[in-house]
């Protein structure tokens, strides 16, 4: 099972009048250089069965952005698992019950981080994940039985807008 994990690029700092911060959207600036930046990782993100977003606006702006860059016909959700500072676990049910497909959870900090600590085994996850970043991830696709520790996902490529491509952290 192969997880992309996509922090949303830069929003606009200003909170629209009479809205709440979930309304906040990308900036033009971020809208353009993600774009480019997901377009450099089309051959390393490729065969995405189900794409799923925070239901915040900067979120699925990222996710529409994701989704039309790299000509992914499939499924995009709204998913609440993924809103800002859900705790990792609520995503644990999600890769379960996808486990075998190629998943893209696009969310906010620090889940993002949170969740590739949690999948490699780390206890924090050493790099900072900027907007924009995109980590990939191989999981097994089964989980052990009860009482056996499980086997760590392996690290396919860590992107941060603007800097090289990282194949170790």
């Amino acid at each position: 099972m192969k997880v992309f994990l996509v922090r949303h690029a830069d929003a606009d700092a200003e909170v629209p009048e009479g809205l709440g911060d979930e309304a906040r959207a990308l900036t033009a600036k971020a809208r353009h250089a993600v774009s480019n930046h997901f377009l450099g990782l089309a051959d390393r993100v490729s065969g995405i069965d189900l794409m799923l977003t925070s239901p915040l606006v900067r979120a699925v702006q990222t996710a529409q952005i994701l989704s039309v860059t790299l000509h992914h016909e499939g499924l995009l959700r709204a998913h609440r698992s993924l809103l800002p500072d859900m705790p990792v676990g609520a995503l644990e049910a999600v890769l379960d019950e996808h486990a075998g497909k190629t998943l893209v959870l696009v969310g906010h900090q620090p889940s993002m981080g949170a969740m590739a600590a949690y999948l490699l085994g780390m206890q924090s996850f050493p790099k900072q994940v900027t907007p924009g970043t995109v980590v990939g991830i191989e999981r097994p696709n089964e989980r052990p039985p009860e009482g056996v520790p499980p086997v760590p996902s392996r690290l396919l490529f860590f992107s941060s807008p603007g800097q090289p491509i990282l194949e170790a952290v």
